[in-house]
């Protein structure tokens, strides 16, 4: 496999930089009792997987090969949307029927409280640390805090990569005249302007779960260098969201919908509201992550097209979909050998077809001129620039809730720039000091 040179050139930058050592374990979490077993049971097995359907594709075509090779286990799938799923984990967790294996979207609370299991004796037992670059695995990994990450135990296992980036409609842009993406912000802003003038809505944004917070922190982490923008994120001591680039990204986005670059009634619609009236015409760009990409390709055939946020070095948010074990499961062995089957070729070809970088990269091999061979090409260009980050709604357990509300506000007008900064940077600090 090439995962180690090619996920290891898009490593969060934070960890390079901050010279984090992973821990043995973590008194975060859960701890696991008792020998670990790599060895399936040979008696019925029953777990409970709980996930959003952005993920569901290609997870229930993974889980159909996991039971064709160990039809013992049984898997039963079920997922909420991403909002409700977010706000119920913990709860469900913590429950008598809590779920056996439970997508992580963010850290938040759940290692804090203990609801999931330290997996660092089974990544020791299974070898993650040779499948995957430490910097991969370091986004699970949980200080004894509870919410600084990169050192400590480990709390859930990649399955596959997500990138964000801007689609854009390829025929509506060469009406433009735009026949290559914009390579500085300059440009881009300069196309949104062409096709105000043109009668078309610049850029689709849906912010009723507050997706304009994807096109702040792309601006601002292009301006000011993927590292410090990954240290603020992963909560690193001394950061500060007060900086030049995040200052001028909310500038720009709130001029934006000034301008009428943005769709009116944008709080109101959710991100796949959003995907559904870009692929209907309505947008000629759109912020999004690789997730939505074999939707968008359905829907656009040719004319759908990816690339990577333009700046002078290439940035992108991403992480790895991460699944952890519940503390409560009765099957954690089982459980285990389910999250090593994620990153198999079989498993690896499920997560490309859904639009995921898969960990097996080898088996990424889009046909020419396809909106994937778009989405692979934007993920190389991150990849050598090593500007890939983690999400700014996953800085703190309530920063996801924080930003929704705050860029819904930038967007009505109640809030400027001073504001703005102010408010996520308050909410950082109530975690992180």
């Amino acid at each position: 496999m090439k995962i180690t040179k090619t996920l290891a050139g898009v490593a969060l930058v934070a960890f390079a930089a901050a010279a984090c050592s992973p821990g043995s374990g973590s008194d975060a979490g859960s701890e696991p009792t008792g020998p670990v077993s790599t060895e399936l049971p040979d008696e019925n097995v029953t777990l409970k997987l709980v996930s959003t359907p952005e993920s569901g594709a290609a997870l229930k075509a993974i889980i159909e090969k996991f039971e064709a090779a160990h039809p013992q286990v049984d898997i039963q799938y079920q997922d909420t949307n991403y909002d409700d799923y977010n706000k119920s984990l913990n709860l469900s967790l913590a429950s008598d029927m809590a779920p056996d294996v439970a997508l992580l979207n963010a850290v938040g609370t759940t290692v804090k409280d203990k609801l999931v299991r330290d997996l660092t004796p089974y990544a020791k037992a299974y070898g993650w640390d040779r499948t995957y670059p430490s910097s991969q695995l370091d986004q699970w990994r949980v200080a004894d805090d509870g919410t600084t990450l990169g050192e400590g135990g480990l709390y859930a296992a990649p399955a596959g990569f997500s990138l964000v980036g801007v689609y854009y409609n390829k025929a509506k842009a060469a009406e433009l005249g735009i026949t290559e993406p914009p390579s500085t912000l300059a440009e881009f802003e300069s196309a949104l302007a062409k096709a105000k003038k043109a009668g078309e809505l610049p850029l689709q944004l849906g912010n009723a779960q507050g997706h304009a917070s994807f096109p702040v922190q792309l601006i601002g982490q292009s301006l000011d260098g993927a590292a410090p923008a990954a240290k603020w994120t992963f909560g690193r001591k001394g950061s500060t969201f007060d900086t030049r680039g995040n200052r001028t990204a909310v500038d720009k986005v709130a001029a934006w919908s000034k301008k009428g670059y943005l769709p009116k009634g944008a709080n109101g619609t959710d991100l796949q509201g959003a995907v559904d009236k870009f692929t209907k015409g309505q947008g000629v760009f759109f912020v999004d992550g690789n997730w939505d990409a074999a939707k968008i390709g359905q829907k656009l055939g040719k004319n759908a097209g990816f690339f990577a946020f333009p700046g002078a070095r290439a940035t992108a948010i991403g992480t790895s979909v991460a699944y952890a074990i519940s503390s409560n499961t009765e099957h954690p062995d089982a459980a285990a050998a389910f999250l090593d089957f994620l990153h198999s070729p079989e498993a690896s070809k499920e997560q490309f077809k859904a639009g995921f970088m898969p960990a097996d990269i080898s088996v990424a091999r889009p046909a020419k001129g396809t909106l994937m061979a778009d989405v692979v090409g934007a993920w190389t260009h991150v990849d050598k620039d090593n500007g890939l980050v983690g999400f700014n709604n996953n800085a703190t357990a309530t920063m996801n809730d924080k930003l929704t509300a705050t860029t819904q506000e930038l967007l009505a007008g109640r809030t400027d720039t001073d504001g703005f900064v102010k408010a996520i940077q308050d909410e950082w600090a109530r975690s992180h000091g």
